[in-house]
Order: structure tokens, then sequence, then C-alpha cells
């Protein structure tokens, strides 16, 4: 492990003075669009004036990123610093684009505990961490909580009390118990899956790649999956119709990412909600509840299916230089970073050794919306924000624990286990040969 160094001392090391405030860094970043893009160049701009170190922001279109950062490692030219998605955490760090040892000491100085323990568990590497953690959201399920109440209902954070939830509630038309994605080529489906599926510990991957499921945890889950489509409206559906029923007030229960949040507020016209005469209402918001950790009998603690970014500082970085930017990334300019879809962007990090919640505070008062705008912290109440932040302590993918996410990616993409789960739904087969199909046909996967 490369000795902590101090922001001076980073800077004098093998530079001198003149020398540094001569140097430029690169950082190229997914984040491109305008106003986003000049945030960034923003928290960079305040760094140089804080150490005479200048940063050239660089935006590179997502679907380019994996190409250009082998490229660019091949020609020993690569940028000091990515703000990237996790999928390339695992990857670039067995490659060697990484260098694992600066993030572990970005992550060391500024507090380990400081972090949400999903997002550095999903970075981990031999006790290590790869790359920083920096924001990211995990899939809800939202709920009336006010008819939860109505019917003294506890929040629905485990199979057993969505399906108690779902008896009570369900009564169709009016009302369906929940909505279920069903459409089998819809990202919707394959994500919901994941994360019914991993809420039960039910993985298709293990340390040497695609192993297929263990058929107990995999049989408890598509029975649950079922339950839900069964109090699910006929029909195949996915996002846009979940989000319509439980906008109408009629549905109890939906699974969807937090960037309805700003939609349930009625701060969007292009999806207001219709549960009274007035779309920008935020009659709705107020009676949703949110659960971001599910869990099931084989699984009890839980899992939160989650999309993180992070900073990777690489092999061909001015090292000290680079860890520098980067804790100042994660501390001044930490509100700034979240500021660029607060919604979507959940403070991974907490706080600091002063004011643990310090970030979650700041998170909350940062306005989300389109066509109007409110904080999240005056939309929703305290125990909701911080249910929505809770997630990331339980952040988790398929693939990731054992360093084969881009194995299971070919699972998801192969669209095997959402065809043979609507064909279990609509009972052309039964739940044990749902599961034989299931790993009989991933075990093909190449």
């Amino acid at each position: 492990m490369r000795t902590i160094l101090s922001a001076a001392a980073a800077l004098a090391v093998g530079l001198g003075t003149t020398a540094a405030s001569a140097q430029t860094l690169q950082m190229w970043t997914t984040e491109e669009q305008l106003d986003r893009l000049q945030t960034q160049r923003g928290i960079a701009a305040s760094f140089e004036k804080a150490t005479g170190i200048a940063v050239e922001v660089i935006p590179v279109t997502e679907s380019e990123l994996g190409q250009r950062v082998t490229a660019a490692f091949a020609a020993g030219d690569l940028p000091d610093v990515i703000y990237h998605p996790l999928q390339y955490v695992q990857p670039w760090a067995e490659a060697g684009i990484l260098d694992i040892d600066a993030a572990t000491e970005v992550i060391e100085d500024i507090g380990e505990d400081s972090f949400a323990p999903g997002a550095l568990r999903m970075a981990d590497v031999d006790g290590d961490f790869a790359a920083v953690p920096v924001d990211g959201w995990t899939q809800m399920l939202l709920y009336r909580a006010d008819l939860f109440e109505e019917n003294g209902l506890a929040p629905p954070a485990t199979y057993e009390a969505v399906l108690a939830a779902v008896e009570a509630l369900h009564n169709p038309p009016e009302m369906f118990g929940f909505v279920a994605g069903t459409k089998v080529d819809e990202a919707y489906m394959s994500q919901m899956l994941e994360h019914v599926l991993l809420a039960n510990g039910a993985t298709p991957v293990g340390e040497d790649g695609i192993s297929g499921f263990e058929p107990g945890p995999l049989r408890e889950a598509l029975e649950f999956y079922k339950a839900i489509a069964d109090a699910s409206p006929p029909g195949e559906l996915y996002w846009q119709q979940s989000r319509e029923l439980y906008f109408a007030g009629r549905a109890a229960m939906i699974i969807w990412s937090p960037f309805i949040l700003d939609e349930l507020a009625g701060l969007r016209d292009s999806a207001p909600p219709t549960i009274n005469d007035d779309p920008t209402s935020t009659e709705l918001a107020s009676k949703t509840g949110v659960v971001t950790t599910l869990s099931g009998p084989s699984n009890p603690e839980g899992a939160a299916w989650a999309e993180l970014l992070y900073l990777g500082i690489t092999a061909d970085a001015n090292t000290d230089a680079a860890i520098e930017f980067v804790k100042h990334s994660m501390d001044e300019g930490y509100e700034a970073t979240l500021s660029l879809a607060p919604e979507g962007k959940f403070p991974v990090r907490r706080g600091d050794a002063q004011d643990p919640e310090r970030f979650v505070k700041v998170w909350q008062t940062l306005p989300v919306g389109v066509d109007r705008k409110a904080p999240l912290g005056d939309i929703y109440p305290a125990s909701v924000i911080a249910d929505i932040t809770r997630g990331l302590d339980t952040a988790e993918r398929w693939g990731v624990s054992e360093g084969e996410l881009a194995a299971a990616s070919l699972v998801v993409n192969s669209r095997i286990v959402n065809r043979i789960v609507r064909r279990y739904i609509d009972d052309e087969i039964t739940v044990d040969e749902a599961v034989t199909l299931i790993n009989d046909e991933i075990a093909t996967i190449e």
C-alpha cells in the first residue's frame, strides 16, 4: 500500500511548486450533458484554485467508453481519472487499467466507514478497492403507505409482507395488488426479476462463471414472482403501465427506479400523477412509502438492485495529484456532483468524521424536477429519505461479489429467465419445470 500523502506533500513530491502549478490532469466522464459537464468543470476549477493543478474534463459517450479506454491503455495514454459505471470496475482492475492502491488510499484517507457498505463491496478486490464509489441509485418498491396503514399492514420489505398486502389490497379493476414486469423483451422485466431473485439469494453465477441457480432459492423466487404477476393486470406489462396505474391510484405496489421521485410529486408535465384533478399535486408522493432492500425466505438480509458510478484512478495517472483531485471531488466538490441529478445520485459517501450524515443532509436539500423544482426533503418525510438512501447498504448485482459481472450480463441479455418465467406465469409449465429449463438453457450460454 502506498504511503498516504497530505495534499501539500502530494503536490510537491517529484514536482516542485512551479511544476505542480503547470500540471494538468485529464478526467474522462460519461456525464456528457451540457449542464452536467459544466458542473463537473466547476469542480475542476475549484480544485485548480485550491491546488494550482488544472483538470481537463473530457466527455465520452458511455457506449464508446470501453473501446476508448482499451485503446488508450494499449497506447500508454490513459487519462488520470475516469468517471465510469459499475460494469467496468472488475474488468479494468483485472486488466491493470485501474490503480487499486491509489483508490484504496483515497477511501482509507477520507474514511472507509463514511461510505455505503454495498457500494464499497461492489468495488472490493481482495480487501482493497479498485475504484472510489461516487454516486448511484437502487431500485425501489413503491407502495401506498396510506392504504398499508389503514389495513394494518407491515411495509413490504419481505416476500411475506408483499404477499400479505396483495391479499388485503388486490381488488381489480379498481386496485391491483402489484404491477409486475411481464413483457419479455423489456429491460424493465429483466431488472425486476434480478431484484426479486437477488432478494432471495438466487444467482446464476459463481466464481467460475455461469453455474446455474440453486433450485431451492430459485423456486421460492419464481413462486413469489408469479404471485405478484397474478395480482397484476393482464397483458405485456413494463414501466409505462406500472407508472400509469400507480399514478392513477389503481396499484398498491410497483417497482421503479428513483427517477420517478420527481414525477410522483407533480414536477414533470410529461408524466403527471392522475390520482386527482391537479397534475401538479404532491398528494400521491405524500401517500407513498419506499422499500429498497427486499428479502426472501432464503436470504433474510435481503438485497437492493443497484446502479453505481465510480471514480477510477488509472495506471497512467499522475498518481499523487489524481488522488488529491478524487479526494476533493468526494469532499469539497461532492455537493456539486450530487446536484447533477439528485433523484438518481444518492450519496454513496454519507458524511465525514465531524458529521456522519453531512452529505445526506445536503443531498435532500438539492432541487429535483423538470417543469418545477423542489428539494426531495420538502417532498418526502425524513423516514422515506432514510429508506431511499439505506438501499446502498445492501446494493448488489448478479456476478459482482463473484467477480463475474460480465458472465451475469450474458444471462440477463439472453432473456432466458424472462422467457421461461413468462411461460410459468401463463401456466404453460410448472415451477419445477421452470427451474429445470432455466438452468438447462443458461448452461448453453457461451
